[in-house]
């Protein structure tokens, strides 16, 4: 008899040291090469946006942190398997990607334009659908995905790395580059002499958390946190000490920024 009761005594000694060691620490996916919102700073420590999210949601929830830095498109498969607990990396919420993932409620709004080659001539998406122009993207973003749709007759540069996508402009390999507002505005002013920005969005897009299927505990308690964070001044706070220099030059370009 106690021979058979010592398994069971063991698994209750080990649920009660976990439980008293406290709530496992939450663990986010994200691509930590999109600055201001996923990077690391001059120690090599996680900052940015996302990063300053994310310690603020553990802390509502009663947990620590954890960061997992892996590529983009490796974020969702490594929340499908287990990996993470959620992703706060600028991810889009889509309705291909809701297939296989839940996505909280939305905490950004922004949208795709161009990072065009100085040279090209190119003012508007409309014109990147002729033969003999070169459209680079970043694998797996909705970039990629827009280009997959409506670029019949356009080169489509599938490439890793947003890092990659702005090289081929500058050295005139590509036409223009697909990406988000942010980015796009970054990179112009990091290549002004090669680069032109067509910062107008030709489709709108919003940013959310990104969660296992199914997990609708987790997903109410990040919803409650977003509704709350924002109530109380969070995103303001964020966006004042992250994202001031670009509020302004968008303020100044006539272009909307929403957060």
């Amino acid at each position: 008899m106690i021979r058979r009761l010592l398994p069971t005594l063991l698994a209750m000694l080990l649920f009660a040291s976990c439980e008293k060691g406290g709530p496992k620490p939450l663990r986010v996916g994200m691509d930590m090469s999109y600055p201001p919102f996923e990077m690391r700073d001059t120690q090599g420590q996680p900052a940015g946006v996302s990063v300053e999210l994310a310690k603020a949601l553990a802390e509502n929830l009663g947990r620590a942190v954890e960061f997992e830095n892996m590529p983009f498109d490796g974020l969702i498969p490594a929340l499908k398997t287990g990996r993470v607990d959620l992703v706060i990396s600028s991810m889009t919420a889509t309705e291909e990607r809701a297939q296989s993932i839940d996505f909280s409620e939305p905490y950004w709004r922004t949208g795709l334009c161009l990072l065009a080659a100085a040279k090209s001539g190119i003012r508007s998406a409309a014109e990147l659908d002729q033969p003999g122009r070169k459209v680079a993207v970043v694998r797996a973003t909705t970039g990629q995905l827009w280009a997959k749709l409506n670029l019949r007759h356009a080169e489509v540069l599938d490439l890793a790395k947003e890092t990659a996508c702005v090289l081929e402009v500058t050295q005139g390999k590509a036409d223009a580059f697909i990406y988000d507002q942010m980015s796009t505005l970054r990179n112009w002013r990091a290549n002004p002499e090669t680069t032109r920005a067509v910062l107008e969005s030709f489709k709108d897009e919003q940013w959310a958390v990104a969660l296992r299927k199914g997990d609708a505990e987790l997903r109410a308690k990040v919803n409650a946190f977003i509704a709350a964070f924002r109530a109380g001044g969070g995103f303001d706070r964020l966006s004042d000490k992250w994202l001031g220099e670009q509020k302004a030059a968008f303020a100044k370009l006539g272009v909307p920024f929403v957060f």
